[in-house]
């Protein structure tokens, strides 16, 4: 299996979606809050996601 590094965008995206799942569990933001766990787990999957899959 060849990894290959992710688009800027999607780091990005991946980082912010980590931050905000942070943020949501260290202090309360309405949507972050209440997903803080999916958000950084969508984050980590999009990461790996954009390693494995070619132009993601």
């Amino acid at each position: 299996m060849k990894l290959s590094p992710p688009k800027v965008v999607t780091f990005w995206i991946a980082v912010v979606l980590g931050v905000l799942g942070i943020l949501g569990k260290l202090t309360t933001i309405p949507f972050a809050s209440e997903n803080s766990f999916w958000l950084v787990a969508i984050g980590f999957i999009l990461l790996a996601l954009g390693v494995l899959v070619k132009g993601l």
